[in-house]
């Protein structure tokens, strides 16, 4: 059966995705809440959950309980969405509060738009009209209503570290200038390791662990629908969540403008949606009238392409050998040294890290690996599908090819030898750049802009 033909069958069994109602507690300074969840009419039910352990910085009880429901229920929100694609039912119907009609178009755009990879790696047919309808339960409340929290939010920045080198520059570049806490989600080898580099305890940082339903673990290997979804996006609104719990007014995020690229041409089709600008953009909007207008989200990297943040990342060497931007070697702490994500992190760093260094933090030089050829060829636009990985634009690629052949004599036998690319911006182009289409402040533009100049 074509995933299609599953997707419409599905569909006919599945009619209804209804989000019941969600709880939580605090118990001895931990947050914890649960999520309830059922697929009718079979009545499957679903309830992930979190907790965030307790730290000294948290200040649960200084957080309105109108603004902390408004909060949690957001989070499932973006959390349904992992399990509605599961049978992706025609129907999501939303109990515990009630949304506007902005409300549902700005969700269904964010659900359409999140799930793009999705519909297009499984072959599915669908559009933003038909893929779902978004309805209120007759018997529910409005949301509580925003408002101003002059006071509650401190000058002080909320950091999500994911061991990767673009929140590394974040966090380095932020620590000693502005009063931060580190975030990390279902904390890992190079999570941890990044933020102890950064002289952080880790009863210095803010840690959400959460949790998925074992239902849909294994509904997914019994063969029900999988694939991506927008885990930035699902970030985002636990961001909201610690930003309130350690009365932080700034979130910066990590997000630099290459991730305004689609991955399919021609296409709104891209695995880094909730990373983009567009995303941002509409995010902040939502948070300022339905959740709260003081708190600021905002990609601190944003202005900048990912030459730049990969020149930045070089010169903070006690990274260098703890950072990981590899999802496939993620559960063992470890470069795969076959993926998209690797090869490109080797290449975005090869102006500015010698091959001989590269080699050492990857365990083995990727340019002699053959079997990459095909990975350069979809990561350089020479095939029309770029890989459904966060990595740089054709261009930013293009550029580090070229940089290498210029500077690299020993290229015989590697996936370069006879490579020619043609380009319109060099690596000193892209590093000259600054991209004033940003939300940032004027205190972290002028600290980002130091960085660059320095």
């Amino acid at each position: 059966m074509s995933n299609q033909a599953k997707y419409d069958s599905l569909r006919a069994t599945f009619d209804s995705f209804c989000y019941e109602g969600f709880h939580y507690s605090v118990e001895n300074g931990e947050f914890s809440a649960v999520f309830d969840f059922v697929l009718t009419p079979k009545n499957v039910e679903f309830h992930p959950c979190f907790r965030i352990p307790a730290r000294s910085f948290y200040h649960w009880e200084e957080i309105p309980k109108p603004l902390l429901d408004n909060i949690i229920f957001h989070i499932g929100m973006i959390e349904l969405i992992s399990y509605w694609k599961i049978a992706c039912p025609k129907k999501v119907v939303v109990k515990p509060y009630a949304l506007d009609e902005e409300q549902v178009r700005w969700w269904k755009k964010l659900y359409f738009n999140g799930l793009g990879e999705f519909f297009y790696v499984n072959g599915i047919q669908a559009s933003i009209d038909d893929f779902m309808k978004i309805v209120n339960d007759n018997e529910i409340s409005p949301l509580p209503v925003v408002g101003r929290n002059d006071g509650l939010l401190h000058e002080q920045t909320l950091i999500p570290v994911g061991g990767g080198k673009d929140s590394v520059v974040t966090l380095e570049l932020l620590k000693n200038r502005v009063p931060a806490i580190p975030l990390i989600i279902n904390p890992r080898g190079a999570t941890n390791a990044c933020v102890a580099a950064a002289g952080y305890t880790e009863n210095q940082t803010a840690i959400i662990k959460r949790t998925l339903d074992p239902t849909m673990l294994r509904m997914n290997a019994e063969g029900y629908l999988n694939g991506h979804t927008p885990f930035s996006a699902m970030l985002a609104f636990y961001t909201i969540l610690l930003g309130f719990a350690t009365i932080s007014k700034y979130i910066a995020l990590s997000n630099e403008s290459s991730a305004n690229e689609p991955t399919v041409p021609d296409t709104e089709i891209n695995h880094q949606y909730s990373k983009s600008v567009a995303f941002e953009n509409d995010f902040r909007h939502y948070v300022k009238k339905y959740i709260d207008a003081d708190i600021q989200y905002f990609s601190f990297l944003r202005p900048l392409n990912e030459l730049q943040i990969a020149k930045l990342f070089s010169r903070a060497k006690d990274y260098h050998h703890v950072f990981k931007s590899c999802n496939a070697g993620s559960k063992t702490d470890s470069w795969c040294g076959k993926c998209p994500k690797c090869l490109f992190t080797w290449l975005a760093l090869s102006p500015f890290i010698s091959r001989q260094e590269l080699t050492a933090i990857f365990g083995k030089d990727l340019l002699k690996d053959n079997d990459l050829r095909h990975t350069l060829d979809q990561l350089d636009g020479s095939v029309e599908v770029k890989p459904f990985e966060c990595v740089g634009t054709v261009g930013e690629v293009r550029a580090c090819v070229n940089d290498i052949l210029q500077h690299d004599d020993n290229l015989r036998d590697t996936i370069l030898d006879g490579v020619a690319k043609t380009n319109d911006m060099t690596v000193a182009d892209y590093v000259a750049q600054f991209d004033e289409g940003n939300n940032l402040p004027d205190l972290f533009k002028n600290i980002l802009k130091e960085a660059l100049n320095g």
